[in-house]
């Protein structure tokens, strides 16, 4: 897989927000096949200039909400990467806004 395609997004939360200031931790969204060293390999394509020291995954289960009375709504399970980077490395998740 490219590494476009191992990497959905970032998810950009309080929490997330958090770790990356304190904890130098990155969260992302990423393809549910893809495994740790993929999702290793793809940050350091994707940003060239950082060295990922560590990967944790998890898969958030999916969930069901209700629309008004009667309407039923799933969402679909996703995995969710959090990626730890070398001490001196960062990433600049919106460079140019």
């Amino acid at each position: 897989m490219h590494w476009r395609e191992i990497i959905r997004r970032p998810v950009v939360t309080e929490k997330s927000n958090y770790q990356a200031d304190a904890n130098n931790q990155y969260t992302f969204a990423v393809d549910s096949r893809a495994n740790k060293l993929q999702i290793k390999q793809a940050v350091e394509l994707a940003w060239p200039n950082v060295t990922v020291d560590k990967v944790r995954v998890s898969n958030m289960p999916a969930k069901r909400a209700r629309r008004m009375r009667r309407i039923a709504v799933r969402k679909p399970g996703w995995k969710k990467a959090i990626v730890t980077l070398e001490p001196g490395d960062s990433i600049d998740l919106f460079e140019g806004v």
